[in-house]
């Protein structure tokens, strides 16, 4: 297949999916509204910031098409589908909103079934975020959440996901002494296993670790990563405030969208863990929300994300100071990204 080709089946692939991640939103409200209504505090967001939005997504996907033709990656990636999954789960995602409106509507932040065990969870974990049933704390929030983030995001999860990748292979270059093999990667709050999927595709031949808080999680990340070829990335259950590693064991560390869940001080423990982790030379890497310091054009937007999900932590992760929060840690040299609407923090330690 052509480049021309291929690249036109990709953005037909994206489009597809953008295209369902809005209807679903639309028809879903549609029948909230209609089922059980209640105060909609969104902000309308005009025209002109939804077609910056829409920029944002077409630059996106086009950094990413570029990533797999300058072999960051491989091309398969970009269309890499849980279709299974899809086809299995979504119809339960609707069974499932009457519930997640009716918490929303009672404002029910605290809500777990009698089966599930919440003891030994720090206590700004045991939530119900974005409304959903059981927190991330039961298999079926395992199952779901790939989807419901795959079309909260118009279908762009993966390719933000994807971002950390560039930086990533291209911090790992100092190591010229190492073995490919002898490479260690963690990925922190690995949850169903996406983004160390994404890596074993790009670092075939590394040493992957994965740590969560969630069991349900770790094993739905298992399930993913024993199909995939290559030495099975070791999971562990363990709470990113205190990572069970010794001292400058991992050549990099990575974090995707864990950062605007946790609290102020817990943002900063995770951080500071990270850094002892790492090894010198090594490299911190974070993909998360953007914040009012590099996109504040989309203060609207943000609003309406912690209005409308149930996300105790984004207001003051909103304005919070990462930078800040790495430099007091010990990393240097940081670089930020931004890409649609995650942003990214490429942090070093020093030899």
């Amino acid at each position: 297949m052509s480049d021309t080709l291929t690249k036109l089946t990709y953005q037909t692939f994206q489009q597809s999916k953008n295209y369902f991640g809005l209807a679903h939103k639309i028809l879903s409200t549609r029948l909230m509204n209609l089922i059980s209504p209640s105060e909609n505090k969104a902000t309308p967001i005009p025209s002109e910031i939804l077609l910056k939005l829409q920029g944002r997504l077409n630059n996106l996907l086009e950094v990413d098409w570029q990533d797999a033709q300058n072999d960051v990656y491989p091309e398969s990636l970009l269309f890499d589908n849980p279709w299974e999954d899809f086809f299995k789960y979504y119809p339960m995602i609707w069974f499932d909103l009457p519930q997640i409106w009716e918490r929303a509507k009672q404002k029910n932040y605290q809500e777990f079934s009698r089966e599930i065990n919440i003891e030994g969870y720090p206590s700004y974990y045991v939530q119900n975020f974005h409304h959903q049933t059981n927190g991330y704390l039961s298999d079926l929030s395992a199952n779901m959440y790939d989807l419901q983030v795959e079309i909260l995001f118009g279908g762009s999860a993966d390719a933000m996901r994807r971002r950390i990748l560039a930086p990533l292979k291209e911090s790992l270059k100092v190591f010229t002494d190492v073995p490919p093999t002898q490479r260690r990667v963690l990925d922190v709050a690995c949850g169903t296993g996406r983004t160390l999927k994404a890596i074993r595709n790009t670092l075939p031949q590394a040493s992957l670790y994965g740590t969560d808080l969630s069991p349900a999680y770790l094993r739905k990340a298992n399930e993913l990563l024993s199909q995939i070829p290559g030495e099975l990335p070791q999971l562990l259950q363990a709470n990113a405030e205190e990572l069970p590693y010794l001292d400058n064991y991992f050549h990099a560390v990575t974090s995707v969208f864990l950062f605007h869940e946790l609290p102020g001080v817990a943002r900063q423990n995770v951080i500071n863990e990270c850094f002892r982790v790492t090894k010198p030379g090594g490299v911190f890497i974070i993909c998360d929300s953007i914040q009012m310091s590099d996109s504040p054009e989309f203060e609207p937007m943000m609003h309406n994300f912690y209005e409308t999900f149930h996300e105790p932590y984004y207001r003051h992760y909103m304005t919070d100071n990462l930078v800040e929060r790495l430099e007091k840690a010990g990393f240097e040299n940081i670089e930020t990204q931004v890409h649609f609407v995650s942003k990214y923090l490429i942090a070093h330690k020093s030899v």
